[in-house]
């Protein structure tokens, strides 16, 4: 053990020679107490003591209760526990805390507490008495149970609230199925030195295990561990490849899914309109690379985009396909999932919001508002040949359906002469909206021989909406917190 060179200064840091990094101070020790099979003392029955009760007996503990009432109304709720818990109807005598390792106390009184606390030292009993913090040794944090991984979490009794708010964040990152593989990570760990006598091979097979964990669902265990148990350099086999929805711009509107992914992930390949913010949802370790593709400028080739994801896949990395919006509308999905299956990669899809469905939320428009709507078709404005692609025009131009037109930038004018040579009128009322949910995002109402004049600026992504549900916006001031677009 490094020699303590310097006590802890102004700056709460403690000091240690070389070899030892800088401690940031701790409030609290986080310990975990095994109770499986050993007996905790609780007296009284201020508010509370119930759910310590069964976190007691959640916890394999034995309960012995002292307290002046009738127990009667609460043996219904700890029935589950009952065969574990002694109901003793009296306060607590010195003899009960003989042969216990906890003591907690449940006194609205600070002097019962007080007494309790003392009789308990003298047993030399870690003790917690609820709400009543100076006579406590551990606190009760909040609890993510993921059983066998359990997550606590303490503000050292400054925001119980704030600890709880924390633990709901934690309850969304953490998979329900973690518990499951978890559970199997128990059970192979005995054989794993003979399977993989080599530290290294079972270094790489710990590493997949845990990116599965949080990627997989539970069903999958089973195969998981038949596959990579039997594979001499555990991980290092074929790869996989998640096509996730990075939606619109906002952090905020990515699925937990999403974000699972992001962070298991060994490389992300991402397009130029994901947002930075997405991106720092990332785990810090994996490999980001920018493989934009806009029209108009030079970008990565799709081909080059599908030969590395193949390569990646093969050398066995967790590999993310990060697009904007949703993967399966107007993102190549459909080629990248054909030639992965067949190069033999493993591909799933992780949905996203699509920039048509924000700018609605954003609005607050329903795309099929049944008083003015019967559908609603996702088009785009792009082709191959930069000119407006072969489409059912006609289709296109019903006055009962809303058109969501992506890539429309250049295209507009083209568009909106096309749509009334099919008969939509002139008047019908159009958003155009840009950079939907990110900060610079800009918002514009227009009729739609308006379009015809314009000239938009394609430096973010462009979305026009097409409709006679967009009409209640064109009185409404539906810039609130958007800028007014520059056209």
């Amino acid at each position: 053990m490094p020699k303590l060179v310097k006590d802890i200064g102004v700056s709460g840091k403690v000091s240690f020679e070389k070899g030892m990094a800088r401690l940031e101070p701790l409030s609290v020790l986080p310990v975990f107490f095994d109770l499986k099979g050993k007996t905790v003392l609780v007296a009284g029955n201020a508010d509370g003591v119930l759910w310590k009760i069964e976190l007691l007996c959640a916890s394999g503990a034995c309960v012995k209760w002292c307290a002046e009432t009738d127990f009667s109304r609460v043996r219904k709720r700890l029935q589950v526990f009952e065969k574990r818990i002694v109901f003793v109807e009296r306060d607590c005598v010195d003899e009960d805390f003989e042969n216990k390792v906890l003591a907690l106390g449940a006194f609205d009184i600070a002097q019962d507490a007080a007494t309790f606390y003392g009789k308990a030292k003298r047993y030399n009993l870690p003790v917690n008495c609820i709400d009543q913090p100076a006579y406590c040794d551990f606190q009760f944090g909040s609890i993510v149970n993921r059983g066998p991984v359990i997550v606590s979490i303490s503000t050292d009794g400054a925001a119980p609230i704030l600890g709880q708010a924390i633990r709901q964040k934690i309850e969304t990152l953490l998979p329900p199925a973690l518990a499951d593989w978890a559970r199997a990570a128990k059970a192979v760990r005995p054989s794993l030195a003979r399977t993989f006598p080599k530290s290294d091979s079972r270094k790489i097979f710990w590493r997949a295990f845990a990116r599965a964990a949080f990627l997989e669902p539970a069903k999958n265990i089973s195969n998981w561990l038949e596959r990579n148990l039997r594979v001499p350099d555990a991980g290092v086999g074929t790869g996989h490849v998640t096509l996730v929805g990075a939606g619109p711009g906002d952090a905020e509107l990515l699925t937990l899914k999403a974000v699972r992914a992001l962070q298991g992930a060994d490389v992300i390949l991402f397009d130029a309109l994901v947002s930075d913010e997405v991106l720092e949802l990332a785990r810090r370790e994996a490999k980001r690379m920018l493989v934009g593709k806009r029209g108009g400028r030079a970008s990565c080739k799709q081909d080059d985009i599908n030969a590395l994801m193949i390569k990646l896949a093969k050398q066995g990395k967790r590999v993310v396909r990060l697009k904007s919006g949703d993967p399966m509308i107007f993102g190549r999905a459909g080629e990248e999932i054909e030639i992965l299956k067949r190069n033999g990669i493993a591909v799933s899809v992780v949905p996203g919001i699509s920039a048509a469905l924000a700018a609605a939320a954003r609005l607050g428009v329903s795309l099929t508002h049944r008083d003015c709507a019967q559908g609603v078709k996702f088009i785009t404005a792009h082709s191959r040949r930069g000119e407006l692609p072969d489409a059912d025009w006609q289709a296109c131009a019903d006055k009962t359906t809303t058109l969501m037109v992506y890539m429309g930038a250049r295209m507009g004018p083209l568009l909106a002469q096309k749509l009334m040579d099919e008969g939509l009128p002139a008047q019908t009322p159009i958003v155009i909206a840009k950079g939907v949910s990110r900060k610079d995002e800009c918002i514009e109402t227009a009729r739609l021989i308006d379009l015809c004049d314009m000239k938009i600026s394609h430096a973010q992504p462009v979305l026009i909406g097409i409709g006679a549900v967009f009409e209640a916006l064109m009185e409404e001031d539906v810039l609130q917190n958007s800028q007014k677009m520059r056209i």
